[in-house]
């Protein structure tokens, strides 16, 4: 009988410690909540060439019910079942289909910010970071949105194009013009919104800007010097923060 009763003390201490611990999680989560950071469990992993696409289960998070099913892409990192991530911010799809994949999502999140440690002060734990394909240089963002890095690159513009740094000086001209711009590839992210999105810069520079985002459906590699013609569209928000003060849409690579 003593026997028995020591036995049920000890899971009376050992359900009181697994509430404690329970209890503490939850707190440490909704602190993280507070500061716009969530925590999920991962369900599934699927890579593709330029991204991970995860099936996630948000936890900590009363908004958020057992059987919702989030599916979040990041840049390709090594996840698996079971694996706990952390993230913020991010750029929300909707009836978002990947042609790679040849798959339809009800909704895909694209993170700016993805990491196995809550502390996204620390770049080097950063495990999703840099992917986004609507960041830009002395561009606005949403929070989280890296700056893009220049490169040291000198690309001529082409017979009748023009420069980056032009197209910056000279924008409230530019504004709905036909324009021809050389330039190497410094990002590309495929099938986003229904188009390929890309990032050249030429070593020009105004103002700090150096970098040109440019959507196309044709498909380029990074660090390919390629001449592009569209058509430049100024200070133009697409929503969710992002906001391009200069953006060549609808381009086509030209001779």
């Amino acid at each position: 009988m003593k026997r028995y009763s020591n036995y049920i003390k000890f899971i009376a201490i050992a359900l009181v410690a697994l509430v404690a611990c329970n209890n503490n999680k939850f707190a440490k989560q909704a602190q993280l909540l507070k500061k716009g950071i969530h925590t999920a469990v991962v369900d599934e992993a699927v890579q593709t060439s330029q991204y991970t696409y995860l099936r996630m289960t948000e936890v900590g998070n009363p908004a958020a019910k057992a059987v919702d099913t989030l599916w979040v892409a990041a840049s390709m990192i090594e996840s698996k079942k079971g694996d706990t991530l952390y993230y913020k911010g991010g750029f929300p799809m909707v009836n978002f289909k990947s042609k790679e994949l040849n798959r339809s999502f009800k909704s895909v999140l694209f993170l700016d910010s993805l990491s196995n440690k809550p502390d996204f002060g620390l770049k080097e734990k950063m495990i999703g970071e840099g992917h986004n394909p609507m960041s830009s240089a002395g561009m606005g963002g949403a929070s989280g949105t890296p700056k893009m890095e220049k490169i040291e690159v000198k690309v001529p513009a082409v017979a009748g194009g023009t420069t980056i740094a032009d197209l910056y000086a000279k924008k409230a001209a530019m504004a709905g013009k036909t324009v021809k711009v050389k330039g190497q590839v410094t990002k590309f992210s495929p099938d986003i919104m229904n188009t390929n999105w890309l990032h050249i810069q030429d070593g020009t520079e105004k103002d700090g800007k150096f970098d040109l985002t440019i959507t196309t459906h044709e498909t380029v590699k990074v660090g390919d010097v390629v001449c592009f013609e569209g058509t430049i569209s100024v200070d133009k928000n697409i929503g969710q923060g992002y906001f391009y003060e200069v953006l060549l849409e609808d381009a086509k690579t030209v001779k």
